[in-house]
């Protein structure tokens, strides 16, 4: 388990570099909500967070949810995110312990996730994921595909469109990145400007440790930080 005092400087560490950041883009700092991922994160590491000041948690695994869930303290301000890819047969085991769903990438997968929140009667906030990098081994659907996606969404009761995720490639220079980011913004505009219904672009999940500041620059207000806090873990290609 990572000592608290470590625990402690990795979190302030990483707010400071959020806010500057956005200061340095003539953004508030407030604006950037920071996710903090939780793969493989022990559940009393998890709470160490929490005392310290982590509201927002993002796992990537349904069964990691699960496990956790009843684990970590609870209350209003806590909010879980799910991040990674979702099967459609899985969305029944999360869909009342879930903040947010941020990897849409399917009409059916959209369909299912509407259908279980319409029987508990809530409305489900979900992000689309975009593989705007066009890579093979990312999920996400292609830019293109975005605007017929959007139009059938629009039409699911139980469902609210808030804004877009990606995954930028991995790459050593977090400039390299940016153009990934910058054109995710340029998408979410265009969506905006189509004014579907029931469909808001809210939010931009965008970077990760190795490249949020640059995409902050370019319009992130949602960030999905896991190594830089919690430090190095074994990761699945959805992190």
């Amino acid at each position: 388990m990572l000592e608290f005092q470590t625990l402690k400087d990795n979190i302030e560490s990483i707010q400071n570099r959020i806010a500057h950041a956005a200061q340095k883009a003539g953004r508030a700092p407030e604006e950037i909500l920071l996710v903090a991922v939780t793969k493989t994160v022990d559940a009393d590491t998890i709470n160490q967070a929490v005392e310290l000041g982590i509201k927002h948690l993002g796992e990537n695994r349904v069964q990691e949810i699960q496990s956790k869930y009843p684990l970590v303290k609870s209350g209003s301000e806590i909010k879980w995110h799910l991040i990674g890819h979702l099967q459609t047969n899985k969305v029944k085991y999360i869909i009342d312990k879930v903040h947010m769903i941020h990897s849409v990438d399917s009409y059916k997968l959209a369909v299912e996730i509407n259908n279980r929140a319409k029987k508990i009667d809530r409305i489900m906030d979900i992000l689309v994921q975009v593989n705007i990098s066009g890579e093979e081994s990312k999920y996400g659907i292609r830019k293109d595909e975005c605007y017929e996606l959007m139009n059938n969404i629009s039409k699911l009761s139980n469902l609210k469109v808030k804004g877009l995720m990606t995954i930028a490639p991995l790459v050593q220079d977090p400039e390299e990145a940016r153009p990934y980011f910058r054109d995710l913004k340029k998408l979410s505009i265009d969506i905006m400007e189509k004014s579907y219904d029931n469909i808001s672009m809210d939010y931009l999940s965008m970077g990760m440790t190795g490249d949020f500041e640059v995409a902050i620059e370019e319009g992130a207000n949602i960030v999905r930080i896991g190594t830089a806090i919690f430090g190095h873990r074994q990761y699945g290609k959805s992190n």
